[in-house]
């Protein structure tokens, strides 16, 4: 094989740090993009808030300007092989004064916080009603726990018990059999046990609050609730008994079977199903440790004059600057290694700076996009809803589809009808009789609707809804109805029947 020289001509993308971090920036959510600030902030000594007090504020622009073409100059030597002495310039620490301030006072640069129980109201303060502090909840654990500490409980007991609280699920029910803690106690804490004695315990964790607390099924949580109500309740008994012998005719809600059974009305099935229905079929949920999470919306959406107009939330993104005391530090052909590093901190700050203000823009051009498109969402609600897919606002922005999928990825937008995420405003759409499209999101509107005003006593089949999208030029399948019927989280027309 001989070996030879070719020369080709060609091109390629080269993924430069700058494009990466404008990338990973773009895909960021408003939470992570403010612990990216704030890093930023602590790691490169350039970066700054401008929240408008540096006294150094009015000689941004010519330090800056200096100092860019410093860098640019400093890049230009450095490719092209120039003598940086030739046209060396003058930023040099002339222009830092000999003295320079010293903080003898901690008062005199941070303010006091004021003494407790001094200074106005918070509700001043902040401009309306003081929120109260949350504390934290207590768990379903604790509190049981708290009960059997006051109880006297021998030893094994005790151990017996702990066990079976650390075996409660979220709702508060005993998964485990009576079995599988006997062995697990005398596995791990290596006491004798017997399921008698386990099953005492139970009964007598069963009768703490909240009530109906470690039950084995749903049966077994409504009695011990029931059981708990004065003998007097009216309907009491038929309850009891629905419960313990009826649970499965009652789960698929054949009401005249019930009516046969106990020989009642309609009427008196109902109240007899309202008193069970008032039981609590997850004890354990209020003792729920989760906190809510709070969205802030990225872009804010307003109707103004008749026009809708998009906005940034300007609190996401703080206003960054170059901070101009350091940067007039640095020194044209000056290659030590301070020099050096003040350098790459100011390109640094340079590059972050310009990508979160290409992040802005781009949010705020594929916003504005999104609204121009669903209009008709913001006058009318979801039944409007228009198809929409990522191609769309990619060819009228003249963007690729990955960036539109990145910019709308856990970004919210602010509207009068509610906060939604960006990618919400993307759907398929299904052909119309009249050779249009109906997009999913109206569809789902639209079966919600008839779900809503159908008879509780007949609900709609899932064939029906089918029928009377068709009715009105939509052709949807039956098993496309009945996926976005379980998206919504509606149950079947079997589990939605009730007496009136």
């Amino acid at each position: 094989m001989k070996q030879s020289l070719q020369l080709k001509l060609g091109q390629h993308l080269t993924m430069t740090p700058q494009l990466q971090q404008a990338i990973r920036l773009l895909q960021l959510s408003s939470m992570e993009l403010s612990v990216e600030i704030q890093e930023a902030l602590e790691s490169n000594m350039m970066l700054e808030l401008a929240d408008g007090s540096d006294e150094y504020e009015d000689m941004t622009p010519e330090i800056q300007g200096d100092v860019s073409s410093d860098v640019e100059h400093e890049a230009a030597n450095e490719v092209g092989g120039g003598d940086p002495s030739e046209t060396e310039t003058a930023t040099t620490t002339d222009d830092i004064p000999a003295d320079l301030p010293v903080d003898t006072q901690w008062e005199d640069i941070y303010d006091s916080l004021p003494i407790s129980g001094s200074g106005p109201p918070m509700r001043e303060v902040f401009g309306g009603e003081a929120e109260p502090m949350v504390n934290a909840e207590e768990s379903l654990s604790e509190h049981l726990l708290w009960q059997v500490n006051l109880m006297p409980l021998g030893e094994n007991d005790r151990v017996i018990v702990v066990a079976i609280i650390d075996a409660l699920n979220g709702g508060g029910y005993l998964d485990t059999s009576i079995e599988e803690l006997c062995t697990t106690i005398t596995a791990n804490d290596e006491v004798a046990t017997e399921p008698d004695e386990v099953e005492a315990v139970l009964k007598l964790l069963q009768g703490l609050e909240p009530v109906g607390v470690a039950a084995r099924d749903l049966r077994e949580c409504l009695l011990l609730q029931l059981a708990q109500l004065p003998e007097e309740t009216e309907w009491l008994a038929e309850a009891r008994r629905c419960c313990s012998e009826y649970m499965e005719i009652l789960g698929a809600r054949d009401y005249k079977q019930l009516m046969r059974k106990f020989k009642v009305s309609k009427g008196e099935l109902s109240k007899i199903i309202a008193l069970i229905q008032s039981m609590n079929p997850r004890p354990g949920s209020q003792y729920n440790s989760d906190q809510p999470e709070y969205i802030v919306p990225d872009v804010f959406v307003v109707k103004e004059k008749g026009r809708w107009r998009v906005e940034l939330n300007a609190d996401t993104i703080p206003p960054l600057r170059v901070n101009p005391y350091y940067a007039g530090m640095i020194k044209r052909a000056d290659s030590s290694t301070d020099n050096s590093s003040l350098k790459a901190h100011l390109q640094e700050a340079r590059w972050f700076i310009k990508s979160l203000q290409s992040r802005s823009e781009t949010l705020l051009r594929v916003a504005t996009s999104i609204v121009e498109r669903q209009r008709a969402f913001l006058e009318h609600g979801e039944e409007a809803m228009k198809p929409l897919v990522l191609h769309d606002i990619a060819e009228a922005l003249e963007m690729h589809e990955s960036t539109i999928s990145r910019v709308t990825t856990r970004k919210y937008m602010h509207t009068p009808r509610g906060i939604y995420e960006l990618k919400y405003f993307f759907s398929s759409h299904v052909s119309t009789t009249l050779g249009g499209e109906a997009s999913s999101t109206a569809i789902r509107a639209v079966i919600k609707k008839f779900i809503a005003a159908e008879n509780i006593e007949k609900p709609l089949s899932d064939n029906k809804i089918a029928a009377l999208l068709s009715s009105q030029g939509v052709k949807v399948a039956r098993r496309t109805v009945a996926k976005y019927r379980e998206a919504m989280a509606i149950p079947p027309s079997n589990e939605r029947k009730r007496l009136t």
